[in-house]
């Protein structure tokens, strides 16, 4: 399970930095799975507006913090 939980987390970075860079200037790499985010969930959030290179760094974030626990979660048990 923690493997699983890792992958998504390394997943979320590697997204957040592929939507941010997608934002800045076109993604050549992946776009359609890595930009799904940048691409569909962030054109339909009025609140996010003007803070695109924000949401996909907050993604990348999010990613961090998910890797972070799934490892320090199997050194507690």
């Amino acid at each position: 399970m923690r493997k699983v939980i890792q992958l998504a987390g390394a997943f979320l970075v590697v997204a957040g930095l592929s939507g941010t860079i997608d934002h800045l200037a076109v993604q050549p790499f992946w776009g359609v799975a890595l930009n799904v985010f940048n691409r569909q969930v962030i054109p339909r959030l009025p609140a996010l507006a003007g803070y695109e290179v924000y949401a996909n760094l907050l993604v990348s974030v999010v990613g961090v913090v998910v890797f972070a626990a799934a490892g320090r979660r199997d050194d507690a048990a």
